[in-house]
């Protein structure tokens, strides 16, 4: 039997990730120690397009993860892993990702092929230029909006514990209990 027909076969010919099940296609999870049907999944052409070009991610798909992270295949798993860091400044996604184990093996396969790297990324700064660190404090700058929580967090209230999400200009922080995702340039590092 091929790759291909070994995976449609493990996944009753539906997508891994999100279970389209159009136009299907092998995909492999680098990097890998053995190639073959242990290190792909099966993926429709709407989510191998968002993995391999993260401009066209649309966020509402992967919603699909909240079920499929649970899989029972590792590289379903290490995939699950990748996108939810990738949208981790999603408050779901960041919510996802805190419930997924992976054993120390699979950990380590997500970890090694994930394309993002802290090493090679844009500082996040805030609006004075000074470089944020996870778990500075911040000082808002602005009343803020925030939509769908229906407060305004004010000018000069302190962000504390604040968690980096890979966009240089977007951080995470509690502010009136709500976990939101804070634009740089409305915060000032705290002193």
């Amino acid at each position: 039997m091929t790759i291909e027909q070994t995976l449609l076969q493990r996944c009753d010919s539906k997508c891994e990730l999100c279970t389209s099940d159009s136009n299907l296609t092998v995909y492999e999870v680098l990097p890998v120690d053995i190639s073959g049907a242990e290190s792909s999944i099966m993926v429709c052409d709407v989510c191998h397009g968002q993995i391999n070009n993260p401009d066209t991610i649309d966020v509402n798909h992967w919603h699909c993860l909240n079920s499929s992270m649970w899989s029972e295949v590792p590289a379903v798993k290490v995939m699950a892993w990748r996108m939810l860091k990738r949208l981790s400044s999603e408050g779901w996604a960041h919510d996802l990702l805190d419930m997924l184990y992976l054993d120390d093996e699979t950990l380590q396969w997500a970890e090694t092929g994930s394309s993002s790297s802290d090493d090679d990324s844009a500082p996040t700064l805030d609006s004075n230029g000074t470089v944020f660190q996870a778990g500075d404090s911040v000082t808002l700058i602005k009343d803020l909006d925030v939509k769908g929580a229906g407060f305004t967090a004010k000018r000069g209230t302190t962000v504390r514990n604040i968690s980096l999400t890979g966009k240089p200009d977007q951080i995470e922080g509690r502010v009136n209990g709500v976990r939101i995702v804070l634009l740089t340039r409305f915060l000032k590092k705290a002193s």
